[in-house]
């Protein structure tokens, strides 16, 4: 059976919303016939309740990374640390009750069908990721030093699973199984390939905790191979992603916060590449070492660069949408953590480089976020509120 035929077959019981921009493949019906009505996916599950997507992870991505982007920041206030680990708390509260809300609604299959939510199955193990890392960066006072490890080692390894299984199946879903429109691309295709990146940089901080010799350079050299698979499968989405900007139309309403997801990816090969550096000395050779402090620096101010390109773009393009008026939606999150791993990446190039132009620049862009978190994460309660308020009155 051909793949043409393979993704007639799937679609002939599986209907893909207009929202992924998804279109028939050629043959499907002959010309001048009009294609048949296709029921909508499924929006609740047998209790009635609606479903929501894995996107809604997004949340706990934000709200770990405004904490985490605190231990890295080259400048510091009072009471800034106490308050991030207040706030990586109620990240991994958030975690638990989103992850057994998930699990209980059984919308796996749905969501894969889906071209759309399929694209932020990544979502979950960046979440997983990024609660670990806080509970070694911010979680020793409050738990202990061996349970804080304990804890990040053990949502290390099953957020990095999770990646790396979303990094391989989504886009043979994508290849296999979903159809898109020329200008289907968009910056959710970044979220199945970016969790290896998160990954490798979180990898990184638990290189001193490892065993010296094969365990602990097993260790580095994964998390080497993770970003280049990030590192690589990121820039040819870009790539698809700046295509698709340039040859269509300026994408509107929910779409727009999703292109800061290029700014995310951007953020974490900064971050990432200093991460990797830090912790190199500990498990290479002293030539190895030093190629990867240069190209830490290098090529981190290098993509840092371009960082600040797609940063000015994708707030040209939200400005212009607000303007429009730009309604509330989960993808509002994509504006936090993408913001968060800019910060992330400048606050490694600041110390590296002791560039004052690095440390203010994490500064002002730290501000930024802990506004812009304020501002979705207050508007995501009123939304949440809402909604569950719609579904007791309807029950």
């Amino acid at each position: 059976m051909t793949t043409q035929t393979r993704k007639e077959a799937f679609h002939a019981v599986t209907p893909h919303p207009s929202s992924a921009r998804a279109v028939p493949i050629e043959g499907d019906v002959a010309p001048g016939v009009p294609l048949p009505a296709r029921p909508p996916l499924p929006t609740a599950n047998v209790t009635g309740r609606p479903l929501f997507g894995p996107s809604w992870f997004a949340a706990v991505m934000g709200t770990g990374i405004v904490a985490n982007a605190v231990v890295t920041l080259p400048r510091s206030l009072p009471g800034l640390r106490t308050a991030a680990t207040v706030v990586w708390s109620g990240a991994g509260l958030l975690l638990v009750v989103l992850a057994v809300g998930y699990l209980r609604q059984r919308a796996l299959r749905v969501h894969a069908a889906d071209p759309t939510q399929a694209q932020f199955f990544g979502a979950p193990a960046v979440a997983f990721l990024t609660v670990g890392a806080g509970a070694l960066q911010l979680g020793r006072p409050v738990i202990g030093e061996r349970a804080a490890l304990d804890v990040d080692l053990t949502l290390w390894s099953f957020g990095t699973a999770l990646g790396l299984a979303t990094a391989a199946t989504v886009p043979y879903l994508m290849v296999t199984r979903h159809r898109f429109a020329p200008d289907a691309a968009f910056g959710g295709w970044l979220m199945p390939v970016v969790p290896p990146l998160v990954s490798a940089t979180t990898g990184a901080l638990l290189v001193p905790h490892m065993p010296a010799g094969q365990p602990r350079l097993a260790l580095v050299l994964g998390c080497y191979a993770m970003f280049g698979l990030g590192l690589l499968a990121a820039l040819l989405v870009l790539a698809m992603v700046y295509s698709r900007l340039v040859h269509h139309d300026a994408p509107t309403g929910a779409m727009v916060p999703t292109v800061w997801i290029g700014l995310g990816a951007l953020g974490q090969i900064v971050t990432g590449l200093g991460a990797l550096a830090t912790a190199a000395p500990a498990a290479l050779p002293a030539p190895y070492v030093h190629g990867t402090a240069v190209l830490a620096l290098l090529g981190g101010v290098g993509v840092w660069g371009f960082a600040m390109l797609w940063l000015a773009l994708a707030t040209a393009l939200t400005v212009r949408e607000f303007r429009a008026g730009l309604p509330f939606a989960p993808t509002w999150w994509s504006f936090i953590f993408p913001l968060g791993a800019c910060v992330t990446g400048t606050s490694a190039l600041a110390a590296r480089t002791g560039s004052q132009v690095f440390v203010w620049a994490a500064v002002v862009l730290y501000v930024l976020l802990v506004a812009a978190w304020v501002v979705v994460a207050y508007r995501s309660l009123r939304h949440a509120a809402a909604h569950t308020g719609g579904s007791r009155s309807r029950a």
